[in-house]
């Protein structure tokens, strides 16, 4: 399904398909004496260096750069076709680089659906650090507008679509109206929902696009990783000075691994995301409200087409009832229970008790989160196994499920 236009279309070489670039990796992007076929892993923390003075090396130290880090950083830059890509060690830590770039007294702007580890830190940043945070609605743009001060506004946050509501923003509106009204702010996308293979916000407009490679990047859950892509040059600069000093990059072994599993991600994400749509046709058959951008009967169907090539491979349902999410979440066997996605596995969770617990519960409410939404996250099993595991797993806990086709 990802293979349309906006999918197909040359990357910044001007060359290849997508799922090509994602596995070539270019020939200047690692000096390597011995032409291996796979990056070398060059786990050294220190280089020898020819000169007194400490010059006549191209790396001196690890936390400043690494040749295996210069391979992921390079090939990621090409992927998500930014100026400049960096890699950390958590989809967090690339966040809390981003807001380091961010100024006591200054503001930003974030949604009011979103991870709820970025509501953690942004909760912090605004009690500790002097920065006002604003949570509005971001499929809104006028609520975005309304909070707009040419001097204050510095971020603007997006997610799109959004944890775990999936809902969407229009990201190319809310980037150019930003710029328009404050030149010096930045517009940030967290875009680990959809990845590069089906969604590329610096096109769109942003500023910064992040990800937690811990997700589909590496799409094996054996590795922590954080992503950042910059649209220009000055803000990598700043974004590099913030690396360097704080220490945050990422080690060379977990670069390689980054490095590998982002040459599957293509033939991952169709096959998770085609396994996506049967289950959301599926859900929506036995009468759940759905949350998933690939159902026609999506409000916002045609918004997040005209950004992205595909639907991505995550959604969550509400059942009515908290106690019967518990029974079904518990009664599913090849759904694992855990937080996170974009696994080759299939998890099943229920976000407020697990992934937004830290949010409080009078803000959920407040924000119009359920208590009984039950987030899938989709992996690469045979779809009919998936679904005959939900039919099982509803069944169990008490509801009388339809007959439903999967072909």
């Amino acid at each position: 399904m990802a293979d349309t236009a906006e999918n197909s279309a040359s990357t910044s070489s001007g060359r290849y398909h997508m799922d090509t670039e994602l596995v070539f990796i270019e020939g200047d992007a690692v000096k390597d004496n011995y032409n291996a076929a796979s990056v070398p892993i060059y786990q050294t923390a220190t280089f020898k260096q020819t000169n007194a003075d400490g010059s006549g090396g191209e790396y001196d130290y690890s936390r400043s750069g690494n040749p295996t880090r210069t391979a992921v950083e390079t090939h990621i830059a090409k992927v998500m076709k930014a100026h400049r890509a960096f890699v950390v060690s958590t989809g967090m830590t690339a966040l809390d680089v981003i807001l380091r770039l961010v100024k006591t007294g200054q503001e930003i702007i974030a949604g009011d659906d979103l991870y709820g580890g970025t509501n953690r830190l942004l909760t912090y940043v605004s009690q500790f650090s002097g920065i006002k945070v604003h949570n509005v609605d971001t499929t809104d743009v006028s609520k975005v507008e309304a909070r707009l001060d040419p001097v204050k506004t510095r971020l603007v946050l997006l997610e799109s679509p959004t944890n775990p509501l999936i809902k969407i923003a229009d990201m190319r509106t809310i980037a150019a109206r930003v710029h328009e009204v404050c030149p010096s702010a930045l517009v940030v996308v967290d875009n680990t929902m959809m990845s590069p293979y089906l969604q590329n916000t610096l096109e769109l407009g942003a500023d910064i696009e992040y990800h937690s490679g811990t997700k589909y990047l590496s799409g094996h859950h054996d590795l922590m990783a954080g992503v950042i892509g910059c649209r220009e040059a000055r803000v990598a600069e700043q974004v590099y000075f913030v690396i360097n000093a704080n220490g945050s990059g990422l080690g060379p072994f977990d670069c390689w691994l980054l490095l590998r599993g982002i040459k599957t991600l293509g033939i991952r994400m169709e096959k998770q995301q085609g396994n996506a749509i049967r289950i959301a046709d599926f859900l929506e058959a036995q009468g759940f409200k759905v949350h998933y951008p690939g159902l026609r009967s999506n409000p916002q169907y045609e918004l997040h087409k005209g950004m992205s090539s595909g639907p991505g491979a995550v959604l969550s349902f509400e059942t009515g009832d908290v106690a019967l999410s518990e029974r079904i979440v518990e009664s599913a066997r090849l759904w694992g229970i855990s937080v996170s996605f974009g696994c080759v596995n299939s998890i099943i969770s229920m976000p407020c008790k697990m992934s937004h617990a830290s949010i409080p519960a009078e803000v959920r409410k407040q924000r119009r989160l359920p208590e009984d939404l039950i987030r899938l996250c989709v992996g690469i099993e045979h779809h009919e196994d998936l679904i005959g595991d939900l039919t099982n797993a509803l069944t169990k806990a008490g509801v009388s499920v339809k007959p439903f086709s999967s072909s």
